[in-house]
């Protein structure tokens, strides 16, 4: 790989966080269009959720809905960003329950713990770490959701190892990925802002089964359930001169947003 992924995906996702508040302030809510998460959590009340939380997130999917999240149960959102699954889980595990979220980014992790002040969420706490390298001890939780955030990293298989030691006996993985459904070019792959926008770190269905196998995880299930189609493509955030026009028609339906669930 010809660049860092660390660094792309820090800086890019440290550039929106630094946007987000600023983006607030200068669009009035009445001439806004509808945010991706709004999208997304269609039905779900967002009312008490900072908007720089709803504006700063650029999840695949809602982890939330399948996670089955229960009161007094202590759960980590592996790359929480601006801190949307983290403060809406935080009503699930209740006054008993705790939940953790972990960054990499500063300028999120300092948005996230805004948005928590905001919020007044007491059984929320935000920490630097990577997603690959779990600052927590071992058997300390009893679920893990993520939000297109393990795509990005190049070593999926020490994010799920790590997964794995931090949950406790009958524990699960609750993931919302980017999975590929097609082969595309190399070119395509080495492109970092594809990576940074979720693309081309993407895995078959396969192999990230072959991954949480082998760190030990069962009664793996990967449901994609949102193709990305070429407007859906074309209307990421990266540089369109990186990739030729028939390389973002072979990109059409190679990907797509997936539910991932596992148990220890």
């Amino acid at each position: 790989m010809d660049f860092d992924v660390k660094k792309e995906v820090k800086d890019f996702y440290g550039n929106i966080a630094k946007n987000v508040e600023v983006e607030e302030q200068a669009t009035c809510s009445c001439c806004k269009k509808p945010s991706r998460a709004e999208r997304l959590y269609a039905g779900q009340n967002l009312e008490d959720i900072p908007k720089e939380a709803v504006t700063a997130s650029l999840g695949c999917s809602n982890p939330l809905v399948f996670a089955e999240i229960k009161e007094g149960e202590t759960i980590l959102d592996l790359g929480s960003g601006g801190g949307i699954d983290v403060l809406m889980a935080s009503k699930y595990v209740g006054k008993s329950g705790k939940i953790y979220g972990l960054d990499m980014t500063d300028e999120m992790l300092e948005l996230a713990n805004k948005n928590k002040e905001k919020m007044g969420a007491e059984n929320v706490e935000f920490i630097k770490g990577y997603i690959e390298d779990i600052p927590l001890a071992d058997e300390t939780l009893d679920a893990i959701i993520s939000n297109c955030v393990i795509n990005l990293s190049s070593d999926k298989q020490k994010v799920y190892d790590e997964a794995y030691r931090v949950l406790k006996q009958g524990g699960r993985v609750a993931i919302a990925d980017v999975v590929s459904l097609k082969p595309v070019s190399e070119h395509i792959k080495k492109q970092a802002q594809l990576w940074a926008s979720c693309i081309s770190g993407a895995m078959p269905i396969e192999d990230y089964i072959k991954i949480l196998e082998k760190s030990g995880f069962k009664n793996i299930s990967i449901e994609p359930n949102h193709v990305y189609t070429k407007d859906i493509i074309d209307g990421l955030s990266f540089d369109k001169s990186l990739i030729s026009e028939e390389e973002l028609d072979e990109m059409n339906g190679a990907f797509a947003g997936a539910h991932i669930k596992a148990w220890k």
